[in-house]
C-alpha cells in the first residue's frame, strides 16, 4: 500500500486496553505518518459509533483502509460496518483478550503490526449473525453467558482485566443451574438437554483454550461445540479435558460445523454472550456471512499463546 492510494481511517476506542497497548496504538499511528500516509483518527463514543465510523469509511472513495485500535467489542462493530467492503481492516490489539487478534497471530509487539502492514497479506473473514447482531469470534450459552452478564454488570466504563472475571466465575461455578437447551444445525436437532454450548468462528477462546479447535475464520462455516453437563463435577471434568485438548474426543461432547444454527430453551432463561458482551435472548438464530470482511493478518502466523494474552491483558 502506498500513500497515494488514499487516507487511512484510524478508529480508536479510548477506553480499551492497558497502558502498553494504548502506547502501541499511538506508536503505529506515528509510524504511518512518518511513512507519508494521511491518517484520520476518530475516537469512538460508543460501540454503535464505532460501527458508524467504519460504515462511513467503507463508502468513502478516498479511504484506502481501516485500522481499529480496541477490544473485541470495538473490533466487532468496525468489522460489521465494513461488511461487504473491499477496504482491508488491520487490528491493533487492545482490550483484555482480543480474541480475533489473537487468532490472527498478533502479539503485543509493534514490529508485528508494522510488518503485517508492510507485507499487506489479506485474508477473508467470515462474520456470524445472531438474531441479526454481528459477531466475529464466538457466541456462548449458559455458564459462559452468565459470567459475561455479571462482569458486564460490575463494569463501570474502565478497562477490565482477568481479575475482573475471578469473582463472576467463582459465583457462577457455585450457583449455575445448568439449564436445558436444544441445538439444531441445518435444521437437524443434534442436542436437547442440559449442557454448555459454544458457536464460533475462531479456534481459541479465553486464555487460549481450543474449544472450537477445527474452526477457520474464513472457511464459510461456524463450528459448534456442546458439552453435555449437569453438575459442577462434570464441568470440572470438561475443563480439564479442554485444557489438555482431548474434549472433542469425549463421548459427552458433540462437535459439528454448519452455516445455520438454532439454540433455544423451553424450560429456563439462558444467558448468552457474543464476543465477550451480553448477547440476544433465546431462541437464537445464527447464520454465517461468508467472506464478509478483508483483514490484514501476519502471513503464516499461528494463534497467540497464553503468555502473549496475559502480557497484553495486564499491560
Amino acid at each position: 500500500m502506498k500513500p497515494d492510494d488514499g487516507y487511512i481511517a484510524y478508529i480508536v476506542n479510548p477506553k480499551s486496553g492497558a497502558s502498553s497497548s494504548k502506547l502501541t496504538g499511538r506508536q503505529f499511528q506515528e509510524y504511518l505518518v512518518k511513512k507519508g500516509f494521511e491518517v484520520r483518527v476518530s475516537l469512538t463514543a460508543s460501540l454503535d459509533n464505532a460501527c458508524e465510523l467504519a460504515t462511513d469509511a467503507a463508502v468513502d472513495y478516498d479511504c484506502a483502509m481501516v485500522v481499529v485500535a480496541g477490544g473485541d467489542g470495538t473490533v466487532r462493530e468496525v468489522a460489521h460496518g465494513l461488511e461487504g467492503s473491499d477496504k482491508p481492516l488491520l487490528i491493533v490489539p487492545c482490550g483484555t483478550e482480543n480474541l480475533l487478534a489473537n487468532e490472527f497471530g498478533f502479539d503485543e509487539k509493534l514490529k508485528t503490526i508494522t510488518r503485517t502492514f508492510e507485507a499487506g497479506y489479506i485474508r477473508p473473514l467470515d462474520l456470524g449473525s445472531a438474531n441479526g447482531k454481528c459477531f466475529t469470534s464466538i457466541a456462548g450459552f449458559g455458564f459462559d453467558g452468565q459470567v459475561v452478564k455479571w462482569v458486564s454488570e460490575q463494569r463501570k466504563g474502565h478497562h477490565i482485566d482477568y481479575f475482573d472475571y475471578v469473582g463472576p466465575i467463582w459465583r457462577t461455578f457455585w450457583n449455575y443451574k445448568f439449564g436445558a437447551m436444544k441445538v439444531e444445525v441445518e435444521g437437524e436437532e443434534i442436542f436437547n438437554g442440559r449442557g454448555l454450548v459454544f458457536v464460533g468462528n475462531i479456534s481459541r477462546y479465553a486464555m487460549g483454550l481450543q474449544i472450537l479447535h477445527h474452526a477457520d475464520f474464513g472457511d464459510g462455516l461456524l463450528d459448534v461445540c456442546i458439552y453435555k453437563c449437569a453438575s459442577r463435577v462434570h464441568l470440572l471434568k470438561h475443563s480439564v479435558m479442554t485444557v489438555v485438548k482431548q474434549h472433542a474426543a469425549s463421548g459427552d461432547v458433540i462437535y459439528r460445523q454448519g452455516k445455520n444454527i438454532t439454540v433455544s430453551s423451553e424450560t429456563v432463561h439462558i444467558e448468552t454472550e457474543i464476543d465477550g458482551d451480553p448477547g440476544p435472548d433465546l431462541p437464537m438464530e445464527i447464520t454465517v456471512i461468508p467472506q464478509a470482511v478483508s483483514v490484514m493478518v501476519p502471513e503464516g502466523a499461528k494463534p497467540a499463546g497464553i503468555r502473549t494474552r496475559i502480557v497484553r491483558a495486564i499491560g
